[in-house]
């Protein structure tokens, strides 16, 4: 270690240290030897090896692992779910009884191959520590396919002897008999499959039909002979059974001689042989009854035939031996058919035809044209593989009647067609969307041909193919539930022309949608257009009924229906208050109240009026007096209503009543209120009255100002500003709130101004109060007590800020004992200080300062803090115009300051010696324009080849913090080598920094 020193004259000193530190060289040699045997045994291991963090960051994997389970991205989280729960990795960790020193864990798995076969694995999971402290997880991953193979073909073929009943058994020179499979025909007889069970099937319960054979077995065993013999015993339990024993000698690989003997149950065989050859018979004889001729052929001779199909022929019995053309006789397509099945036959194909026969024996006489013709139809088809002699069976079916109803259909058809294109309503089959048909009623409903609908999506015709589409949904519904659907929609035609029309949809299978389903079409919009019609003119009636002054209530079988708005004025609430209830609702307890006569709704005759006077009691407790009447009114010509108008004749004497003693309120608060008040004519803007505070705050007696407008009595800025205002008020219902200043007694006063529109209920506002309340003391309190919230909060924040610089600066103190009494971690605590101390740099700053932060006095306070704790000099320089305009906000500042502190702690780490040993300064360049602001650091150093930013990991230190910390908008970092130095620019934009308007 070298150490440059300055003595007390100025001259410059040289200290060198040397330290021996072989011992720890070949300490390290020692540990790089074990740590490249480890890599080889690692690579060279035939078990699958992996070891991850707790993170799940795939450190290393081996050869035998990726051969297991294919190519391994880096991070656990990207691995195959498969291979992740094989590895005991759930949500993003290890699972927490994985521990170091605790068991290992060991967890069995399929893992997919690309074959898209299932390879089984066992994987031995164990946790350890690092030097470092962290945690480690190596898993050993074996494969236990071929085990899973062999088991699995154990268990097939034990499953197969058993279904088969096999008894197997073998007869060895070293070891006698060795039993090698199940028990044989365990549940058909007593014999089982090794020898000594099969020894005890003694000659009695043979069945003496069977016992030449069974001597026969018996010295074959004897003699190791090949043979098979089938014999019958009966046994105790299940009476008489069939054994199938096949004696098989041979020689092993060592020459010694063995014998296997196989005994099968073949009861079921047999038993199947005898069925066989009684069902021979029956389908025989079922032949022979069947209503269709069957011929059994060998090339193109009959060789057996039914009855029937003589029959069906007009042939004679022995007809064995004919060819085909000879068995249809004269038949115009005799060749034909013959030819046609020969072809069909020597192809492997199945050959069908239909023709009309008329033969001497049948029913049809060409002489009688009032009997329907005989028609057949003939399928013929090979009955076995091709070969030289081609066998086939041909079936001859009357299928006359078949076809009368296939001409019926046809006619039904041709009449469905015409119905179909001659209907006037417009129908069409759709399928998955869309129209697959269409008649002519549709495609003139459409404006289109019936060609252009055909294919096109049904959503297509409507005015909004997303409405339809989110319509759709129920529709379906009530398909897949009632089968059928009926509504109305509008359709656009071609020219633009909108149409409504009814819909009926019905499915063609029931429940299901998607096979399909049939539409009609009937043009409604005539009467649609009418219903709008009527709708608009009941709006319009209401709306004219909700402009009158007399309140109007219609009532129906179940309540109130509607009332206009003098009614919901009247009654105190809204229409959702009275829907559905009775008009008694708003009745006073009267017993023969006319709102509690029901009868009205069925004695009145349409036409007649039932007039009557009555109180009402309102829902905000309100009772009045009103006169009106009762009419009966229809609706859709089968519910009768009753409709109420009413008449408020309690408010008018009321309202008389009130505008009096308003008045003579109004007259008294005037004169007698310390405020200062003004009546205005709501036209005019003029005086009426004014009291005496009002006529003294504009300095003319009150009988001078009265029928006096603003204009005439204050300066004209001021009165142009009060006559909008009133303007204002007269357009509001609400109180209008102003404030003015006006001199009062060579003072300038501060008034709180309140503009109340007067006016009687429901009519325009015809007078303007205005009230004046003195409140220049109040504001001037209010300021000052905000001021001096300002200034509190102000004092407080420089408090705050100041106490956090020094708790920084403490924390920063304490670890820079740390690292002095724990050299190892040096380096790393070292960084974190200078981090630290940047943030208290910031908030030092903010400490005498009020407002936001300039960035100069950020980077020069960083700059600062990074000399004192590395003892090195950096040159700082500032470029471009009004530095102190630019400013940091309080939420960029700690961020860009870590930024700025840890590019430069790199610039002084990374810097290269000069050839003199001297450390080559750190320059700073601070560059302010109209755009930003732009920091460059420029250091002697050099990039790695190939360096770019975008390669740099994570972290939290070095550049990875840089590019954590830095604002991810109108914020840059570049990293560029120039020359022999290395600059790094940043580059801050707004809103990152802010440029200030006033400083």
């Amino acid at each position: 270690a070298r150490s440059r020193l300055t003595d007390g004259e100025g001259h410059l000193r040289y200290l060198t240290v040397l330290q021996d530190i072989t011992a720890e060289h070949m300490a390290r040699e020692r540990a790089d030897r074990s740590a490249r045997e480890l890599d080889d045994w690692f690579d060279l291991s035939p078990v699958g090896m992996l070891l991850y963090d707790h993170a799940g960051l795939l450190v290393r994997t081996n050869p035998a692992f990726e051969a297991l389970a294919g190519a391994v991205p880096v991070q656990m989280s990207d691995t195959d779910p498969a291979l992740q729960a094989l590895l005991a990795w759930h949500k993003g960790r290890p699972p927490a009884q994985l521990r170091p020193g605790a068991t290992p864990l060991v967890r069995d798995g399929w893992l997919p191959q690309p074959d898209g076969r299932l390879r089984r694995l066992r994987a031995i999971i164990r946790c350890y520590l690092t030097p470092s402290g962290q945690s480690r997880y190596m898993a050993v991953v074996e494969d236990r396919s071929v085990e899973e193979e062999r088991d699995l073909a154990q268990i097939q073929m034990g499953a197969l002897m058993d279904t088969a009943g096999v008894g197997v058994a073998t007869f060895q020179e070293s070891a006698g008999w060795v039993a090698q499979g199940p028990k044989a025909a365990a549940d058909a007889s007593a014999a089982s499959a090794s020898m000594a069970s099969l020894k005890s099937i003694n000659r009695d319960i043979v069945l003496p039909g069977s016992h030449a054979d069974y001597d026969r077995l018996q010295q074959a065993l004897r003699q190791g002979q090949r043979l098979e013999v089938r014999y019958a015993v009966r046994h105790p339990e299940r009476g008489e059974r069939w054994l199938l024993t096949r004696v098989e000698p041979g020689v092993m690989a060592s020459g010694k001689r063995t014998t296997s003997v196989v005994t099968l149950d073949v009861t079921e065989q047999h038993v199947a042989q005898q069925r066989s050859e009684e069902l021979l018979r029956e389908v025989t004889t079922i032949l022979e009854s069947t209503t269709a001729g069957i011929a059994y052929l060998r090339g193109d001779h009959l060789v057996r035939c039914n009855r029937r199909f003589e029959a069906m022929l007009g042939l004679r019995s022995g007809v064995a031996g004919r060819s085909m053309a000879e068995l249809f006789g004269e038949h115009p397509q005799a060749q034909r058919i013959s030819a046609d099945t020969l072809q069909a036959l020597r192809e492997g194909l199945t050959y069908e035809t239909e023709f009309e026969l008329r033969t001497a024996g049948s029913d049809a006489d060409p002489a009688d044209s009032g009997k329907a013709a005989i028609w057949y139809a003939l399928s013929v088809r090979r009955t076995g593989p091709p070969s030289e002699t081609m066998e086939a069976i041909a079936v001859l079916s009357d299928i006359s009647r078949l076809k009368h109803q296939q001409a019926e259909l046809e006619r039904l058809a041709r009449d469905r067609e015409l119905m179909f294109s001659l209907s006037e309503v417009g129908i069409s089959f759709i399928r998955d969307g869309c129209i697959q048909r269409a008649n002519d009623a549709l495609a003139q409903l459409a404006g289109c041909t019936v060609a252009e609908l055909s294919g096109a999506p049904l959503a297509s015709l409507f005015v909004d193919g997303d409405d339809f589409l989110r319509l759709w949904p129920e529709e379906e519904q009530a398909l897949r539930a009632y089968g059928r659907w009926i509504g109305e929609r509008q359709l656009r035609r071609r020219d633009g022309r909108r149409l409504w029309v009814q819909v009926s949809k019905r499915l063609v299978m029931e429940g299901d949608p998607a096979g399909g389903m049939i539409a009609s079409y009937v043009n409604v919009d005539d009467r649609h257009r009418a219903e709008e019609a009527v709708a608009l003119q009941a709006e319009r009636t209401r709306a004219i009924l909700d402009s009158v002054l007399v309140g109007i209530v219609t009532v129906g079988p179940r309540g109130i229906e509607w009332m206009n708005r003098s009614a919901r004025r009247m009654f105190g609430g809204d229409l959702a208050d009275f829907v559905n209830q009775p008009i008694s609702a708003v009745a006073t307890p009267d017993a023969d109240h006319p709102f509690r006569q029901t009868q009205y709704i069925h004695e009145l005759v349409e036409g007649q009026a039932e007039t009557f006077e009555c109180r009402v009691k309102a829902l905000d407790n309100r009772e009045f007096w009103v006169v009106g009447n009762a009419v009966v009114t229809g609706r859709d010509g089968n519910e009768r209503q009753l409709t109420y108008a009413l008449m408020d004749i309690d408010g008018r004497r009321q309202a008389e009543a009130r505008i009096a003693e308003a008045q003579a309120s109004l007259q008294r608060i005037i004169e007698a209120a310390p405020l200062a008040i003004t009546l205005r004519d709501a036209r005019s803007l003029r005086v009426l009255q004014i009291n005496e505070v009002a006529a003294r705050v504009i300095g003319r007696p009150a009988s001078e100002v009265i029928d006096l407008s603003p204009e005439d009595l204050f300066e004209p800025g001021l009165a142009e500003r009060m006559r909008l205002d009133m303007l204002q008020a007269l357009a509001s219902s609400e109180v209008t709130k102003r404030e003015y200043s006006q001199p009062l007694d060579g003072q300038m006063r501060t008034w709180d101004a309140r503009y109340l529109p007067l006016s009687a209920p429901g009519e325009a506002a015809d007078q303007l109060l205005l009230v004046a309340t003195d409140v220049t003391e109040q504001r001037v309190a209010q300021q000052a007590k905000f001021e001096e919230a300002i200034a509190q909060r102000e004092m407080l924040v420089k408090e705050v800020h100041h106490r956090i610089k020094n708790n920084l600066q403490g924390v920063a103190g304490l670890l820079q004992q740390i690292a002095a009494r724990k050299p190892e971690v040096a380096s790393v605590i070292s960084e974190v200080v200078g981090q630290v101390q940047a943030i208290a740099q910031v908030y030092g700053l903010q400490v005498g300062v009020t407002g936001v932060l300039r960035v100069k006095n950020v980077v020069e306070a960083i700059i600062g803090s990074v000399q004192r704790t590395f003892g090195r000099s950096i040159r700082f320089e500032i470029e471009g115009s009004a530095p102190h305009e630019w400013a940091l906000p309080e939420a960029e500042s700690i961020p860009i300051a870590l930024t700025i502190n840890e590019l430069l702690t790199n610039a002084i780490k990374h810097s290269r010696l000069a050839s003199n040993d001297l450390f080559e300064g750190v320059s700073t360049t601070l560059h302010f324009s109209e755009a930003g602001v732009r920091l460059d650091i420029a250091n002697t150093a050099r990039l790695p080849e190939g360096f770019t930013l975008a390669g740099v990991p994570g972290g939290v230190s070095g550049l990875g913090l840089v590019r954590a910390l830095l604002p991810r908008r109108n914020a840059s970092l570049a990293l560029t080598q120039q020359d022999d130095r290395v600059v790094a620019t940043v580059v801050l934009a707004p809103p990152v920094v802010t440029r200030l308007a006033q400083v």
